[in-house]
Protein backbone atom coordinates (compact mmCIF):
# COMPACT_ATOMS: atom_id res chain seq x y z
CA UNK A 1 0.00 0.00 0.00
CA UNK A 2 0.81 3.39 -0.88
CA UNK A 3 0.40 6.95 0.37
CA UNK A 4 0.25 9.42 -2.42
CA UNK A 5 0.06 12.74 -2.06
CA UNK A 6 1.15 16.12 -4.39
CA UNK A 7 5.18 16.08 -3.46
CA UNK A 8 5.42 12.23 -2.85
CA UNK A 9 4.57 8.82 -3.11
CA UNK A 10 6.04 6.59 -0.29
CA UNK A 11 5.42 3.08 1.17
CA UNK A 12 3.87 3.39 4.54
CA UNK A 13 6.87 1.02 6.18
CA UNK A 14 8.96 4.24 5.16
CA UNK A 15 6.64 6.57 7.29
CA UNK A 16 6.14 4.72 10.57
CA UNK A 17 8.62 4.46 13.55
CA UNK A 18 10.24 0.68 12.48
CA UNK A 19 9.60 -1.93 15.05
CA UNK A 20 12.71 -2.03 17.36
CA UNK A 21 11.78 1.18 18.22
CA UNK A 22 8.69 0.69 19.59
CA UNK A 23 7.47 -0.24 23.13
CA UNK A 24 5.37 -2.73 23.23
CA UNK A 25 5.14 -4.92 26.34
CA UNK A 26 3.20 -4.09 28.68
CA UNK A 27 5.63 -5.16 31.48
CA UNK A 28 8.05 -2.49 29.60
CA UNK A 29 5.52 -0.01 30.36
CA UNK A 30 5.41 -0.68 34.12
CA UNK A 31 9.51 -0.79 34.50
CA UNK A 32 9.48 2.52 33.04
CA UNK A 33 6.77 4.02 35.28
CA UNK A 34 8.32 2.76 37.89
CA UNK A 35 11.95 3.64 37.42
CA UNK A 36 10.28 6.98 38.46
CA UNK A 37 12.96 9.23 36.21
CA UNK A 38 10.67 12.50 34.61
CA UNK A 39 11.24 15.18 32.66
CA UNK A 40 8.59 17.52 31.71
CA UNK A 41 7.68 20.73 30.07
CA UNK A 42 4.62 22.56 29.43
CA UNK A 43 3.57 20.36 26.44
CA UNK A 44 4.89 16.85 27.27
CA UNK A 45 6.65 14.10 29.95
CA UNK A 46 8.81 11.99 29.50
CA UNK A 47 9.52 9.03 31.50
CA UNK A 48 12.73 7.17 30.80
CA UNK A 49 13.93 3.77 31.28
CA UNK A 50 16.56 2.05 33.17
CA UNK A 51 19.96 2.59 31.32
CA UNK A 52 21.04 -0.35 29.13
CA UNK A 53 24.14 -2.89 29.20
CA UNK A 54 23.99 -3.76 25.64
CA UNK A 55 24.48 -1.16 23.34
CA UNK A 56 23.53 -2.63 20.34
CA UNK A 57 19.88 -3.01 21.71
CA UNK A 58 17.87 0.46 20.11
CA UNK A 59 15.96 2.76 22.50
CA UNK A 60 12.57 1.53 22.80
CA UNK A 61 9.50 4.42 22.44
CA UNK A 62 5.95 4.73 23.27
CA UNK A 63 3.63 7.78 23.00
CA UNK A 64 0.72 8.21 25.32
CA UNK A 65 -2.32 10.42 25.31
CA UNK A 66 -4.95 10.18 27.67
CA UNK A 67 -8.57 10.77 27.29
CA UNK A 68 -7.89 13.92 29.81
CA UNK A 69 -6.03 15.77 26.77
CA UNK A 70 -8.84 15.80 24.95
CA UNK A 71 -12.21 13.31 24.60
CA UNK A 72 -12.02 13.03 20.70
CA UNK A 73 -10.12 10.20 19.55
CA UNK A 74 -8.93 11.89 16.14
CA UNK A 75 -6.99 14.76 18.07
CA UNK A 76 -5.66 12.89 20.60
CA UNK A 77 -4.42 10.10 17.48
CA UNK A 78 -3.10 13.41 15.66
CA UNK A 79 -0.92 14.48 18.91
CA UNK A 80 0.25 11.09 18.64
CA UNK A 81 0.73 10.98 14.89
CA UNK A 82 2.76 14.35 15.96
CA UNK A 83 5.19 12.71 18.42
CA UNK A 84 5.82 9.74 16.51
CA UNK A 85 6.78 11.74 13.60
CA UNK A 86 9.38 13.70 15.56
CA UNK A 87 10.84 11.02 16.58
CA UNK A 88 10.93 8.83 13.39
CA UNK A 89 13.05 11.82 11.76
CA UNK A 90 15.41 12.07 14.88
CA UNK A 91 16.69 8.62 14.48
CA UNK A 92 16.55 8.91 10.80
CA UNK A 93 19.06 11.89 10.75
CA UNK A 94 21.11 10.35 13.67
CA UNK A 95 19.46 13.03 16.25
CA UNK A 96 19.13 10.76 19.13
CA UNK A 97 22.67 9.14 19.60
CA UNK A 98 22.96 11.01 23.53
CA UNK A 99 19.61 9.29 24.39
CA UNK A 100 21.03 5.45 23.16
CA UNK A 101 21.79 4.54 26.64
CA UNK A 102 18.38 4.10 28.48
CA UNK A 103 16.28 1.09 27.38
CA UNK A 104 12.78 3.01 26.95
CA UNK A 105 11.36 6.02 26.86
CA UNK A 106 7.40 6.65 27.10
CA UNK A 107 6.11 9.98 25.94
CA UNK A 108 3.06 11.33 27.41
CA UNK A 109 1.37 14.29 26.17
CA UNK A 110 -0.31 17.23 28.66
CA UNK A 111 -3.49 19.09 28.05
CA UNK A 112 -2.15 22.27 26.32
CA UNK A 113 -0.86 20.19 23.16
CA UNK A 114 -4.14 19.23 21.91
CA UNK A 115 -4.06 23.25 20.43
CA UNK A 116 -0.64 23.35 19.15
CA UNK A 117 1.00 22.57 15.83
CA UNK A 118 3.88 20.14 14.77
CA UNK A 119 6.39 22.77 15.10
CA UNK A 120 5.35 23.64 18.98
CA UNK A 121 5.49 19.75 19.41
CA UNK A 122 9.00 19.05 17.67
CA UNK A 123 11.27 21.76 19.89
CA UNK A 124 9.17 20.54 23.19
CA UNK A 125 10.29 16.81 21.99
CA UNK A 126 13.90 18.06 21.21
CA UNK A 127 14.13 20.27 24.27
CA UNK A 128 13.00 17.42 26.63
CA UNK A 129 15.51 14.61 24.53
CA UNK A 130 18.36 17.26 24.88
CA UNK A 131 18.18 17.24 28.79
CA UNK A 132 18.69 13.70 28.98
CA UNK A 133 22.61 14.23 28.14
Amino acid sequence: MKVSGAAFAAPISLLMLPKSYRLKNQSAFIATYKNHHIISNEYISIYIGKEKNDSLLNTRFAFVVSKKVHKRAVVRNRIKRLMRETVRLAIKNNELDNINKYISIICIAKSPSSGVGYKAIKSSVYSLLSQLI
